[in-house]
This record gives C-alpha cells, sequence and structure tokens, in this order.
C-alpha cells in the first residue's frame, strides 16, 4: 500500500515551496527526490490514503490524494546553506574580515579591490562590444516600408558632445595695504583678523561720523577693527574698501564677503588726526577745483568734466565712480532764482510722443548718477545746478539717497519741476529722472532772445511815433465826401453815441440785467430747438429704415381650425413643461425663421417645448406666444412666470408632422438683430426728444414771466 497526502489549494498555490526543476527525466528516476513531477496520464496510484503527513483544510469538501513521492516536508531544516548572493557586491569591500588589522587581513582586502576592478573593466568591455539586432529603420515601417517614424533619431544614451567654456575668475585687485605693508605683517594681520568676531555694523546711510567714531574707539586698544556692510554699500565692496580708506585714513588688510578688516596704521597715534578726512571733496562749489591726475577710463573722466563746478561730491556713493553731487550740501535759497526762459516753434510740438519718451527713458538708463538727494524741499540750489547741468546734457539723473527717514520722492519730483519747469521721465523710490524740454533755451539764447524783442518793440513805437507826426502834418476837412468811408473815424463814434442816448438815459440796471437775462433765454430756446430738430430727423431716419424690415416681415394669420385640448390635458402639459430642463431662450431678436427651426427640432424628440423670454410687459409676452402659435402650427398650453422670466409652453398637436420645407415668411438672424437696433434707437430718440421739448417749454414760460414783470414795471414807472 502506497502512503498519500491530503493538501490544501494555498500549499499548492505558492511556487516558491517547490524547487524548480528543467529535466523531468531525473525526477522519474530518483523517487526521493522532494520535486513534484509534471502529471501524465499513463501513472497510476492508489487513492487510499495510509500514511498522509498533513491534514485537509477545514474548507474542503473532499480530500487531494497524492503519492509518496509528491508528499513534501514542510519542517524547518537545521542547517541553511546560504546561496551567493550577486546583488550585494558592493558590500563586499565594507564587511568584516577575519584576522583583525594584521597582514593577511590587508591582503584579503586588496585582493577583493583587484577583483573588483577587474569585474568592473569587464563589464564595460562588454557592454561595449555588445551588438543590437534593432534596427531603427524597420522599426517603425510597415509592409509597404511607406511609415518611416523612427528612422533616423538617437538611442535616448547617446548624447552630443557640447563645448563648455568655464567662467573666468575675477582678477584680484591690488590695494593701498598690499603695496605699502611688509609680506610677513601683512600675514600676521590677516591670521588675526580671521579670528574676529566683533565687528562695527555700517546701515544703509554708509560711513556716517558715528561709524568713524566707533572705528576710532576701537582703534585706540586694538590695531584692527571689522566693518560689516548693509545695502546699498554691501553690493559693491570695492566701492566701499575705497570710502572706509578715505574717511578714516587706515588700510584694508582683509575682505571677506560683505565684511572688510581695516588697519590703522604704522604711524597711528591719535583718533583726532584721522577726523580731518571725513568730508574730502573731490570738487568745490567754488571756481577753485583740486588738480587730480589722469586716472580712471575715458567715461570717468567726461563725467567728471561734466559735473565739475556744480558742487561738492557725494564720498559715500554705493555705486561704480564717478562721484555725484551731493545735493544736500547744496544752497536751499537762491536769491534772485528765476525758472528758465522757454520758447518753442508755432510749428512744432512741445509734448513729448510715446516713442520719445521710450527712447529718452533707456538713453537715460547708461547715463551716469548726476546727483544724490536725501531732502525733500528747498531745492532751489539744486535746480540752479540742474540748469548749469542742461547746457551740457538734456536729462538730469538724480539718486535718492539710503537710510534717510521721511524722505518722499514724489514731493522732490514735484517740487523740481516746479523749479525747472522740466518733464519728468521716471519717478521711483531709487531715481528721479528730469529733462528738459523740448522749448528749454540756455540762458545765453535766452538773453538773445529777449533783447532781440526788446529792439522789435522799440522800432514799432518809432514807426508809431512817425506815423502819429505825420498824421497831424495834414489838415482834415470838417465834412469828408461821401464817397469816403465812415469805417472808424470819428463820426462813427458820434453816430452811435446819438442813437443810443436816449437807451442809455432811460434805462436802469435793472433793467439792463432784465434785458440780459432775455437774451440768454433766447439764446438757450434757439439752442434747444435746433437739437430737437436734429433728434426729430434721427428719429424719422430710424423710422424709415424700420419700415423697409417691416415690409420684409410677412406674419402667418392665426388658423382657425385649431385642434382643442381639454382642461384635464393643459393642466398635464403645464405641470411636464414646468419640469423640463431642456429649454428654447428668446433674444433681443424675438421671433425669426431660426426659432421656428429650434421648435420643429425639439418636437421632433419631445412633444413639448419651454419657450423662455426675458422680456417684462406682459402684452409684449402675450404677442410673442401668440406669434410662434400661428407661425409654429402648435397649441399654446400656457405662460408661467419663471425666476429667468416668462416660460411660454407649446404643445406639438396629436396630429404633427414636421414639414418639410419651413416658409421664409420671416426675418433672418441678422435681420432680427438689426430691427431690434432700430427698435431701441427709435425708443431713446423719443425719449431725448421729449425731454428737450420739456426744456423749450420750460425756457418759454420762463421768458413769458420775465417779459410780463418787464411790463408791469414799465406801466408803474410810466
Amino acid at each position: 500500500m502506497s502512503s498519500t497526502m491530503f493538501l490544501s489549494p494555498t500549499m499548492l498555490s505558492k511556487p516558491s515551496n517547490f524547487p524548480k526543476t528543467n529535466n523531468p527525466t531525473n525526477q522519474q528516476t530518483n523517487p526521493k527526490s522532494n520535486s513534484i513531477p509534471t502529471p501524465n496520464k499513463n501513472h497510476e496510484f492508489n487513492p487510499n490514503p495510509l500514511n498522509s503527513a498533513t491534514k485537509t483544510a477545514p474548507w474542503m469538501k473532499t480530500p487531494l490524494v497524492l503519492e509518496p513521492n509528491q508528499v513534501i516536508d514542510f519542517t524547518k531544516p537545521k542547517n541553511k546553506k546560504k546561496s551567493p548572493d550577486n546583488t550585494k557586491d558592493e558590500k563586499i569591500l565594507t564587511q568584516k574580515v577575519s584576522g583583525g588589522r594584521g597582514k593577511h587581513a590587508m591582503k584579503k582586502i586588496l585582493y577583493s579591490i583587484d577583483n573588483l576592478e577587474q569585474e568592473t573593466q569587464e563589464l564595460e568591455d562588454t557592454h561595449k562590444h555588445m551588438e543590437f539586432d534593432l534596427s531603427l529603420c524597420k522599426l517603425g515601417d510597415d509592409k509597404d516600408g511607406r511609415n518611416r517614424k523612427w528612422f533616423g533619431r538617437k538611442l535616448p544614451w547617446v548624447r552630443e558632445e557640447r563645448m563648455v567654456f568655464r567662467r573666468m575668475k575675477k582678477e584680484k585687485t591690488v590695494t593701498v595695504a598690499d603695496l605699502s605693508l611688509d609680506e610677513g605683517l601683512l600675514e600676521r594681520l590677516r591670521g588675526e583678523a580671521r579670528k574676529m568676531r566683533n565687528w562695527v555694523k555700517v546701515k544703509k546711510a554708509g560711513v556716517n561720523e558715528g561709524v568713524v567714531e566707533q572705528i576710532g574707539v576701537i582703534w585706540d586698544s586694538d590695531e584692527l577693527a571689522m566693518v560689516k556692510f548693509d545695502v546699498p554699500l554691501c553690493r559693491n565692496m570695492d566701492r566701499a574698501r575705497e570710502i572706509v580708506e578715505i574717511k578714516t585714513g587706515g588700510l584694508v588688510i582683509w575682505s571677506k564677503k560683505d565684511t572688510l578688516v581695516v588697519y590703522r596704521g604704522c604711524n597711528y597715534n591719535d583718533y583726532k588726526h584721522v577726523t580731518g578726512t571725513i568730508y574730502q571733496t573731490v570738487g568745490g562749489h567754488d571756481d577753485k577745483e583740486e588738480t587730480m591726475p589722469v586716472q580712471g577710463s575715458l567715461f570717468e573722466r567726461e563725467a567728471n568734466r561734466l559735473l565739475d563746478g556744480l558742487g561738492p561730491r557725494f564720498i559715500d556713493w554705493w555705486m561704480p565712480k564717478p562721484l555725484p553731487v551731493d545735493a544736500d550740501l547744496l544752497p536751499e535759497v537762491v536769491p534772485g532764482y528765476k525758472p528758465p526762459s522757454r520758447l518753442y516753434p508755432l510749428s512744432g510740438r512741445s509734448k513729448l510722443t510715446d516713442t520719445e519718451l521710450t527712447h529718452l527713458r533707456k538713453q537715460a538708463y547708461h547715463l551716469p548718477t548726476h546727483f544724490v538727494l536725501g531732502r525733500n524741499r528747498n531745492l532751489q540750489g539744486l535746480a540752479a545746478a540742474i540748469l548749469k547741468l542742461w547746457e551740457k546734457c538734456r536729462i538730469a539723473k538724480i539718486a535718492v539717497k539710503w537710510g534717510i527717514p521721511n524722505t518722499s520722492n514724489e514731493q522732490m519730483a514735484s517740487e523740481l519741476k516746479l523749479l525747472t519747469g522740466g518733464v519728468l521721465l521716471l519717478r521711483n523710490k531709487f531715481y528721479i529722472i528730469l529733462y528738459r524740454g523740448k522749448d528749454f533755451l540756455p540762458p545765453g539764447v535766452a538773453d538773445l532772445v529777449t533783447n532781440r524783442e526788446m529792439e522789435i518793440k522799440r522800432f514799432q513805437l518809432q514807426e508809431e511815433t512817425a506815423r502819429a507826426n505825420t498824421v497831424e502834418a495834414f489838415d482834415y476837412l470838417d465834412q469828408p465826401s461821401s464817397d469816403c468811408s465812415t469805417v472808424g473815424t470819428l463820426k462813427e463814434f458820434q453816430t452811435i453815441q446819438s442813437e443810443h442816448e436816449g437807451f442809455k438815459a432811460g434805462i436802469s440796471e435793472a433793467g439792463i440785467q432784465v434785458e440780459a437775462e432775455k437774451l440768454k433765454l433766447e439764446k438757450e430756446i434757439r439752442i434747444q430747438e435746433r437739437k430737437y430738430l436734429i433728434l426729430k430727423m434721427k428719429i424719422n431716419k430710424a423710422s424709415k429704415e424700420l419700415a423697409k424690415l417691416n415690409s420684409a416681415w410677412e406674419p402667418v394669420e392665426p388658423n382657425e381650425d385649431r385642434e382643442i385640448i381639454t382642461s384635464e390635458e393643459r393642466e398635464c402639459l403645464r405641470k411636464m413643461g414646468l419640469k423640463m430642463d431642456s429649454t428654447l431662450v428668446l433674444g433681443r431678436r424675438g421671433v425669426f425663421d431660426g426659432v421656428i427651426e429650434g421648435l420643429h427640432q425639439h418636437w421632433k424628440h419631445r412633444e413639448i417645448v419651454k419657450v423662455v423670454t426675458l422680456q417684462r410687459v406682459f402684452s409684449r409676452i402675450l404677442y410673442t406666444a401668440q406669434c410662434i402659435e400661428a407661425e409654429s402650427g402648435g397649441v399654446l398650453v400656457s405662460i408661467e412666470k419663471i425666476k429667468l422670466g416668462y416660460a411660454i409652453i407649446m404643445y406639438r398637436g396629436k396630429n404633427y408632422k414636421r414639414p418639410s420645407k419651413l416658409s421664409r415668411n420671416l426675418l433672418t438672424k441678422r435681420e432680427a438683430l438689426q430691427k431690434s437696433l432700430e427698435m431701441q434707437r427709435i425708443g431713446s430718440l423719443n425719449f431725448f426728444a421729449n425731454m428737450r421739448q420739456q426744456a423749450i417749454y420750460e425756457l418759454k414760460c420762463k421768458l413769458d414771466a420775465l417779459k410780463y414783470t418787464d411790463m408791469a414795471e414799465n406801466k408803474l414807472t410810466s
């Protein structure tokens, strides 16, 4: 008797419990193996289970019978053999090596490294020599070879070679400390500077007197002082180094990001010797200027030549050179200051166009900053300097100082525009840009124009005097001849005086006011009557256009032989129509041929149509419903008030048959819109015509009242 075993389906469903075999002959020859052979029709076994290892699952109704060679031992083996794992090759170098730190352990480590290098080299060689049987030109082709979608495309791992240019490093600038100090001393000072952790904070206002005093206090006890900059000087550390060296008299020996370390110098005795260099100026407001050696680029030299003589320079300038003029040091009030003279030819246009404005803004972007301003009012000194600048440059560029409280660029720009009369090109919290204008005259040209005008007036006065003397030399007759004109003569004046002599004697001041009011009312009546006449002409024109459109519309008369529905049917159809979601909306065009086509299209799928109209007057709604009923041939069920407006429910009838050809007696969509516009135009014109008519009636009533009161006063006085 052969032993059998009962297995549940869950045990057979897991393929991991069975070892894989590729050779079925080995399974037949070795009956003691634990693998399961493939089923064979000729294989016979005894169904009587005598020696089963496991029990049947409780949900199994019939047992599964297996032969002894098909029974699997599910007990866990005591000694497990570790299978080689090729996926953990990268962990070989990090695993522990027996032998501790001796020579044997080191040899094992070197041997594993050599093996790893050989494996990686072999893997690269296999990738290089690997050949693919994939042809891209055949991949997307069909049988006829017409689809060549993938022909000529590169593989995703193939990349084009690109030429990369490395960024050039900025050349290190040679400072004054590098040139004046010894290398040993410089290295010692830089080593101490790297260890410093306390610094003096420079805020937006720049290196002012407070910052210089703090640096001097530090120098009394230490030879180095660290300075850390805030915006805007942190954006240009080269300029910050120059400002610190100028104002303190020290040497910058070390810099990193927004931090500088200043050395007080070998010959430093007291802070008082440094204070004299705080406010150095490149060019003073007077004519006396300091002689400076030729240095800097051509742009800097030209800008300095342009700004020379305008005022003292701003040492704390945070942008590259040239240094602008400090407008806060200019005088607040200039005695005898006047805005510049302006004159433009009659044929020209003094106002700037958009294109010219854009061009001037682009041109101002590349110009150097001319002035730096920190106060809002009393800018006559700055205005005088701007006028002097405008003689050489037509644009003045003014920067607003950082860190000064209560600065208002709007107030600055408005006062400068009032004082100079220029055109404001740009204004923000950083810059104010003013253009001198097309009609600007320099002082020299303005003086020439003024002198010329005075000469012309003097010549005119001499000509008038000579003409008067010539007229007095002739003797005029008392009565001129009749063929001579009396216009502009003494006789004309005497005639006018004689005609109005009685009128002036008999009229009072109140009467003059009444007469003036009458004339004003009569003039206003004439104006209103003219406007009313124009409105009437427009109404007549619109009425003619509307008559043409109405002539093209031939409405169908209502059919007397209409289908009759009972009250129960009407109520049922009304409820069905109100519950419908699909609607036909009538717009401003009203009923035209497209609406009737839409009705028949709805009736093709359902027997009821809900037409929604936005009209407000019920008489117009009733007329629209009757028109739809007559044109479509349906039956009007009811007219109901809904949220959107009014709903007109139409029933197609019991004997409905879709017409093969619709009649063209209605207006088209374009003609219906034109009709709606003309009706709207006529309505608005009638409204304004009634307003004009009412205004004319009121003015006439006022005029009649004035005439009546004037007549009553004349009767009383007489």
